[in-house]
């Protein structure tokens, strides 16, 4: 998402939340974890490539990419994929394309990166000049589409395009061709050491009723339709993959502070993957720290996995301009607050130029995009009691208790290097050993 409408305005703003814990008691969010039961934090950004089709697809993503995110102490990637590149043709499914994918999650596993298989769409797909579902795939009824190139997301509302959602949704045969996708790239990568999991449809979308205000539309396109593809499509990944992890999304109106109306999916691996935008900020203006933005989109994002008892990781933020006098404040409060209930994020996007891009040519971060680069705890091998990270003071703190296995500590780089104490544990490398039932404290502060 880049740009709501401004019908998406402070009347959906929420009250506050409580944070959930990193032990994740009763009522609270629980944490992503390994196939060791390892409570795991993801931290990373999105890889792209939204220009080159065909025979030149994904080649604007190389192994610098993952080389240089590795470096930076990354450990995740969002990487899109396209169905009109998968399966260009009803029934034949690209075999240059898997390999094509296939050899980005080498250079992914190489660099120790782990990657989300993002079925990416912009407003539909090539049918409306974008990408996502295939042209074969799409039916409008012959409802008018009038693009518009300064506000692309404005182009969700056209006629054309909402009624092109309905019929993915509703439509028996589109249903099986899209759980059938999905079954082809499960099955070809679920055994890659690199794939955690697949993200089953970026930013979906809907058609709206008469009458109706986006707030109730989204929450009844999420209850009615979303809820019943995202269990099919999960009935089609298990029917291949019965380890890696499945991610879902809600629709992006949630970034205004609306709680999604999504219900159960009946999947033992689920993972709620909203984004995190705002509409004023991606419309250009300056982070308001007084506005309760931020407030407002924790209070509502929290509320369905608090509900349904998955994890969070969200999958896409950070605005287009960094340089204005409140965004180094806004990273300080965002990255907070995806702290206090999440396992992770990847922000938008690791590119090497402007824009939303993380990096310059050269590979330098840009403007407050630094502060993204910050220790963590890869994984922690057993229960997290507290955790917490102070940016003016360069000072990390993790405490928690023992289950044996390993606890991988990334740090990024750093002028005067880390200093790197643990109690409880024996530290070697970036490594904490700790016997079963000790409680365990590592702290990092700047050199």
């Amino acid at each position: 998402m880049r740009r709501l409408l401004a019908v998406l305005a402070c009347s959906f703003v929420l009250a506050g939340a409580t944070p959930a814990r990193a032990d994740s008691p009763p009522g609270d969010i629980p944490r992503l974890t390994d196939d060791r039961g390892r409570v795991l934090t993801l931290r990373g950004w999105n890889v792209e490539d939204k220009i080159h089709r065909g025979e030149q697809a994904l080649s604007a993503i190389t192994e610098r990419h993952f080389r240089d995110m590795s470096a930076q102490g990354f450990d995740f990637a969002r990487l899109l994929v396209f169905w009109d590149d998968l399966e260009p043709v009803r029934g034949r499914f690209s075999e240059s394309y898997l390999r094509k994918i296939e050899r980005v999650l080498d250079w992914a596993g190489k660099y120790d990166i782990q990657v989300l298989i993002d079925a990416h769409q912009d407003v539909f797909g090539p049918a409306f000049g974008h990408r996502g579902i295939p042209a074969w795939a799409t039916r409008t009824d012959g409802l008018p589409f009038t693009p518009h190139p300064d506000d692309w997301f404005a182009e969700y509302f056209e006629p054309a395009v909402q009624r092109a959602f309905t019929h993915l949704y509703e439509d028996p045969d589109l249903r099986h061709a899209q759980a059938r996708m999905w079954r082809v790239l499960a099955d070809r990568f679920e055994g890659h050491p690199a794939v955690l999991g697949y993200d089953l449809i970026n930013e979906p979308m809907g058609e709206l009723r008469e009458g109706e205000d986006l707030a109730a539309a989204a929450r009844r396109i999420e209850r009615d339709q979303l809820t019943g593809m995202y269990n099919r499509l999960a009935d089609a990944v298990r029917s291949v993959d019965r380890d890696n992890w499945v991610f879902v999304e809600p629709t992006p109106i949630v970034g205004e502070g609306v709680p999604t109306g999504l219900g159960r999916i009946k999947d033992p691996k689920v993972v709620y993957a909203p984004h995190f935008y705002n509409t004023a900020m991606e419309a250009g203006a300056d982070y308001d720290p007084t506005g309760g933005w931020i407030e407002s989109y924790e209070a509502a994002v929290t509320v369905y996995p608090k509900t349904y008892r998955v994890p969070v990781v969200v999958g896409e933020w950070g605005p287009l301009n960094n340089t204005l006098p409140n965004m180094g404040r806004f990273y300080r409060d965002a990255l907070a607050s995806l702290a206090r209930y999440s396992s992770g994020w990847a922000g938008y996007v690791w590119c090497y130029g402007g824009g939303y891009c993380a990096v310059d040519g050269d590979g330098r971060f840009r403007t407050n995009k630094e502060q993204t680069a910050a220790p963590y705890a890869r994984a922690v091998a057993g229960v997290v009691r507290t955790e917490a990270w102070d940016p003016v003071a360069g000072a990390y703190r993790l405490s928690y208790d023992a289950r044996g296995y390993v606890t991988e500590l990334s740090l990024p780089p750093s002028a005067g290097g880390w200093r790197v104490a643990v109690s409880g544990g024996s530290l070697r490398g970036d490594r904490v050993y700790a016997r079963p039932g000790a409680r365990v404290t590592v702290t990092v502060n700047r050199g």
